[in-house]
């Protein structure tokens, strides 16, 4: 079972750890830029902040000898009244950045991705980059718009190859999609009877909204080849619900049919979503939960029993409360289909053996001095 030191947060700051905040949010999103976390804790009167945690000072977030988040403080709000003070603690990851700032201006022809990537990225300070992908493409005309934040050129050219960029706890920029080969972390549970139940709550949500029968996309490319059309139909859609789509950067029927299939996958996402609720930070294996996890979920409310894809998290704590984790769910083998087709070829979605990777998380490195900031 998950032990106490495994579910107290601390922030790093400067080689100390600052630790048991009376409550707090932490968000882990791969399909929402910038994960983010609040901290919140109540300073005794007469009791004094730290000066190094400050508005951009690097921090991270860490659970045991697990990294949640690397990134930088956006804001820090006190709140004084005759009782003491209130302190809260506002930050995101290395993906701030990139939301919050204009991508370097520059103009190229016939550049691979990590070409790409090392032009818009590491001029913001992001130098720990890699691309998990079989392979990505050439791109024949790159071309960064003055104003055009770096956030929305990176995503233009990663879906231009077929792939998704997200952080990972310890600061790294991954460019890529995820491995459905992996074994499932866990087993989650909801039965009438209540054996091994171990979900405090199920949220099932089924949409019709933004799900397409079929998607066609028509194209002209640069090179003035014309008529460009793909096609592709989504079966689990019983309704006729037709989307068609322009796009002038569209250089052969291939990219047409990718573009058309990468909307389809997205709409099946939205099609389910399931959010569980579950107590502390870790599986019973002393997993923590992140992003990318492949989960085995056995709901007899709902009717379901298959393997699913976790897409988010969120570690919390009430002033009244314990911890307890909230996990998105959507179907597996859905997403970012094309970043490694080889491997989502072999994912069968049956269900694994309760065994896979610790999932993003990192472990810390050096000694830090840990601090009670409720003691300051």
């Amino acid at each position: 079972m998950p032990t106490q030191d495994n579910e107290i947060i601390g922030l790093l700051v400067d080689g100390q750890l600052h630790q048991h905040w009376s409550s707090y949010e932490i968000d882990s999103d791969l399909l929402t830029p910038a994960d983010g976390f609040q901290l919140v804790l109540g300073v005794p009167s007469g009791k004094t902040i730290p000066d190094i945690i400050t508005e951009g000072a690097k921090i991270e977030v860490r659970t045991g000898e697990d990294i949640i988040l690397t990134g930088r403080i956006d804001d820090i709000t006190t709140q004084t009244d005759k009782n003491g003070r209130r302190l809260t603690v506002r930050g995101r990851d290395g993906a701030a950045v990139l939301l919050d700032c204009s991508a370097p201006i520059f103009n190229a022809q016939n550049l691979s991705l990590q070409q790409i990537l090392d032009k818009l990225v590491k001029p913001l300070g992001i130098t720990k980059i890699r691309i998990d992908a079989d392979k990505t493409a050439v791109t024949n005309k790159v071309q960064i718009e003055p104003g055009e934040r770096a956030w929305d050129a990176l995503i233009k050219y990663a879906e231009a190859n077929g792939v998704w960029p997200w952080f990972e706890p310890d600061g790294t920029l991954v460019v890529g999609g995820p491995d459905y080969t992996l074994e499932p972390v866990a087993d989650l549970v909801m039965r009438f009877d209540g054996s091994n139940n171990n979900i405090e709550k199920i949220t099932v949500t089924r949409s019709m909204a933004r799900r397409y029968s079929e998607v066609t996309v028509l194209g002209q490319s640069h090179k003035g080849t014309s008529n460009i059309k793909a096609t592709v139909k989504d079966d689990g859609v019983l309704v006729y619900r037709p989307l068609t789509v322009t796009d002038g950067d569209i250089d052969s029927v291939a990219e047409a049919q990718k573009r058309a299939r990468k909307i389809i996958a997205d709409s099946r996402l939205d099609g389910l979503t399931v959010e569980v609720t579950v107590k502390g930070y870790r599986t019973t294996e002393e997993i923590l939960w992140t992003p990318g996890q492949r989960i085995n979920l056995v709901s007899e409310p709902d009717g379901l029993e298959d393997v699913f894809f976790l897409m988010a998290r969120t570690f919390s704590l009430s002033e009244t409360g314990a911890p307890r984790t909230v996990l998105t769910l959507k179907e597996d083998g859905a997403w970012v289909l094309d970043a490694r087709p080889s491997k989502a070829k072999k994912q069968n979605g049956k269900k694994g053996r309760r065994k896979g990777r610790k999932g993003r998380g990192k472990k810390g490195q050096g000694e830090v001095a840990i601090v009670d900031l409720s003691n300051k």
